[in-house]
């Protein structure tokens, strides 16, 4: 079997105040990249400066995870933004995360939009392109949805960008990811999880609820923090990996 790279990333951080989320001390081991929310959907000072350590002392590429402003609804709300909002959210939070990769004396790798931001960019080719800007003007790689309008945004315009699968969610036939609530969107079976990534790194697939082929191509494999048992499926997804000569690194 020829040997395989891939980045093993994670949405991390977003725990703030008095509320805790994600188990990150035990998944960042296990991953390669870390998404570190930027204080609009989760984070805060504290957790932001605690999170860039922890992924320094794990040798773990820092990126930052804007949102839309929107703490109360964990940023999975839509909003109507224009694309000079789409920009000045990407600037103005990945530069919280930057701030603090710099004090630690790293620096910021990527920027992967979180929730409704991330979807509503997926296949609007004004919010992408200012998406693409954003990551652009600071010098950083970005982090989009596999086969998207946003990925071909990125690509037109020449920066490094890595199309992103999940591992976690389930699929809709257009290759776009099936809302929470639908029942599968979640996937919480450990060994479905496991096959599902295999299928898309090693055969660039993924099958949809509908039981549809949808193809993808895996640049990067996102794990979500908040899932129950993240630790537990980070640990099962690098054994597989490590049994199939899969190796993880940052892009």
């Amino acid at each position: 079997m020829n040997a395989r790279k891939i980045d093993l990333n994670c949405d991390m951080g977003e725990s703030y105040g008095a509320w805790k989320m994600g188990d990150d001390a035990n998944v960042m081991p296990h991953i390669s990249s870390a998404n570190i929310a930027c204080g609009y959907h989760g984070g805060d000072p504290a957790t932001i400066r605690r999170t860039v350590r922890l992924a320094l002392d794990h040798g773990v590429a820092i990126g930052a995870h804007p949102s839309l402003p929107d703490l109360q609804g964990f940023g999975r709300r839509s909003m109507k933004i224009s694309a000079q909002d789409m920009y000045d959210l990407v600037v103005y939070q990945a530069g919280a995360v930057e701030g603090f990769a710099r004090a630690a004396g790293a620096k910021l790798h990527h920027i992967k939009c979180h929730g409704a931001l991330y979807n509503m960019a997926a296949n609007d080719e004004a919010l992408s392109d200012a998406m693409v800007r954003a990551a652009q003007d600071l010098g950083v790689m970005l982090y989009v949805l596999s086969k998207s309008k946003n990925y071909e945004v990125a690509k037109k315009a020449g920066i490094a960008v890595a199309g992103e699968v999940f591992a976690d969610r389930g699929y809709s036939d257009d290759g776009t990811l099936a809302p929470r609530d639908r029942p599968g969107g979640m996937i919480e079976d450990q060994a479905k999880s496991v096959r599902q990534a295999l299928a898309m790194v090693e055969e660039g697939y993924v099958t949809s609820l509908s039981g549809k082929r949808v193809a993808v191509a895996a640049d990067t494999l996102c794990l979500h923090g908040d899932q129950p048992g993240a630790a537990a499926f980070a640990r099962a997804i690098r054994k597989a990996f490590a049994e199939r000569n899969i190796s993880v690194a940052a892009p």
